[in-house]
């Protein structure tokens, strides 16, 4: 049987863990940046107590599905870079039952491979300790950067719909996984 503690990943340069209360600022930062936000849902930048209930929200998944997102801290410095994790996409509910993997970092740290080193650990979650067969990620079109992670994961594209809440136009990349 699967044990549904939430592990500690560690990458060379990463680790992925569970949230703690002084992350909500720094996630804050991140959120409030309009470079960070432009791909995400309509684009709106996030304030601090929109962070900290999505924080909230992050760990009660952890807590009902066995997953979450993870945060995302430098190994070297503890700073916290972001989030990588599994989520269910309850938002596109056409492709439901499924799971999510995802990600979203300061753009201090773009540019560098962290977001595809966080998703290949979470991606190896995935399979070894949560089992799961297939995994999707959804992107809005125009996000090149995440559509090329995508890609170095070997993820597919699956299709291209719409996102009902927002109508912007999304494509749904997928990863069968297989043990």
């Amino acid at each position: 049987m699967t044990s549904l503690l939430t592990p500690r990943l560690l990458t060379p340069r990463l680790t992925l863990r569970r949230w703690r209360e002084d992350d909500v600022e720094p996630m804050a930062a991140i959120h409030a940046d309009p470079e960070v936000m432009r791909w995400i849902g309509d684009g709106s930048v996030r304030d601090r107590d929109q962070t900290a209930a999505g924080i909230a929200g992050w760990e009660r998944d952890w807590e009902e599905w066995g997953l979450g997102l993870f945060a995302v801290e430098l190994r070297e410095s503890r700073q916290l870079a972001g989030f990588a994790g599994l989520s269910v996409p309850g938002f596109l509910p056409e492709i439901l039952p499924a799971v999510e993997i995802g990600w979203r970092f300061g753009r201090p740290y773009w540019g560098q491979g962290l977001a595809t080193e966080a998703a290949r650990a979470v991606l190896d979650f995935a399979l070894r300790e949560r089992g799961l067969a297939r995994v999707v990620s959804i992107s809005t079109v125009g996000n090149d950067a995440s559509e090329q992670i995508m890609r170095k994961l070997g993820m597919r594209l699956e299709r291209e719909t719409r996102n009902p809440v927002y109508g912007t136009r999304v494509r749904v990349h997928v990863l069968e996984l297989r043990p």
